[in-house]
């Protein structure tokens, strides 16, 4: 996708160093940022200058590029791999790639374990940009099909950030968007601001507006309203762990839009790779919900009067505050599922008749 006209990914592997788009510095700054070892992918992972499942997987997989360049080792390969999935604990796609990084890894010469662990990790991200497009391609068709009915701009709500900035390319929640966008469907994105980070308001913005495509920020608690006033035709998020229940674990929030579109009969959609999908894990409060520093919300960034990126306490110094990550929306209230295999229903049927391996 672009950013000032020129076409960018999110991650990208040159002269033995991990290329990231550091998204703790967006909007306000562009900043490339060099990743040289296992601890700059690890730290990188944790402060979130990379986030969003898709991309914190493909991160820890670059991650263990720089544990072998550093020390070619497969005890140091294994403890690398062993503080990638304590680095943050919800998103099972972290856990993923490391295991499929390890498993490959396994019992490779030490002469070919380079060359075959960065071509893993960059099949790992063309994976990920092919089911991002193919879930575009699959959630346009009900973005058409809501646009034949209205013939009107169609107005589609998400939270937090699930588009490409989460991924390698083409995002998640964002991918039908940005295809029905290209097609000339007019769309309009209602961005959830998405405290406390404010990830909606900082790069799903940020994002749809380098693409031009129409969107308003909005405070977290406005969506309810606008579904009631007819103002939201659809709800798409993502997700950091679905499981086969088809239960969706996403961004702390994602809950309360749910019920507020059950109430008002507006679909709600999660888009998905499969990489997303905790197969193990059978009951929802079994998921590991990550709870951040307080800091996060006692504390906000924003350009001060000289144009300087400033830090500023907003509660009161004796005020406690408390930061849960992630929340957990039930099956029941989401209208579908979309992946790169197509649209299927949120429960473990519909997951296994598009993914009957599993």
């Amino acid at each position: 996708m672009k950013i000032e006209g020129k076409e960018y990914r999110t991650i990208w592997f040159e002269q033995n160093v991990v290329k990231i788009i550091d998204q703790t510095k967006l909007p306000h700054k562009f900043v490339i940022k060099d990743l040289k070892t296992i601890k700059d992918a690890i730290n990188a992972i944790k402060i979130m200058e990379v986030r969003g499942a898709p991309l914190i997987g493909a991160t820890a997989a670059y991650g263990l590029v720089l544990s072998i360049i550093e020390n070619n080792d497969q005890s140091f390969l294994k403890k690398s791999a062993e503080n990638l999935i304590n680095s943050r604990p919800t998103a099972i796609n972290l856990k993923w790639a490391v295991d499929r990084m390890i498993n490959r890894l396994s019992g490779v010469n030490s002469n070919k374990i380079l060359e075959i662990a960065l071509n893993e990790a960059k099949e790992i991200c063309e994976e990920d940009v092919k089911f991002c497009e193919n879930i575009g391609l699959n959630g346009l068709k009900i973005i058409e099909e809501i646009y034949n009915k209205k013939k009107d701009t169609v107005n589609i709500l998400t939270h937090c950030n699930a588009g490409w900035l989460a991924t390698i390319n083409w995002g998640t929640a964002t991918s039908p968007i940005y295809h029905a966008h290209k097609k000339g469907i007019p769309v309009h994105v209602w961005a959830d601001e998405t405290r406390p980070r404010n990830q909606g308001a900082n790069l799903t913005s940020y994002e749809l507006n380098e693409e031009n495509v129409p969107n308003t920020i909005i405070a977290d608690n406005t969506g309810g309203i606008l579904m009631q006033r007819g103002q939201v035709d659809m709800c798409i998020v993502g997700t950091d762990r679905t499981l086969a229940t088809g239960d969706v674990c996403n961004k702390i929030g994602t809950y309360l839009k749910a019920l507020a579109a059950k109430d008002n009969n507006v679909p709600f959609y999660v888009a998905l790779p499969s990489s997303t999908i905790d197969w193990n894990i059978k009951n929802y409060k079994d998921i590991p919900i990550e709870e951040r520093n307080s800091e996060e919300l006692s504390h906000i960034e924003g350009l001060d009067e000289n144009g300087k990126v400033k830090k500023i306490q907003i509660y009161h110094k004796k005020s406690k505050s408390m930061n849960l990550a992630f929340d957990v929306t039930p099956a029941k209230y989401v209208s579908g599922l979309i992946t790169e295999k197509g649209l299927c229903e949120a429960s473990e049927r519909g997951l296994k008749k598009l993914f009957k391996s599993k």
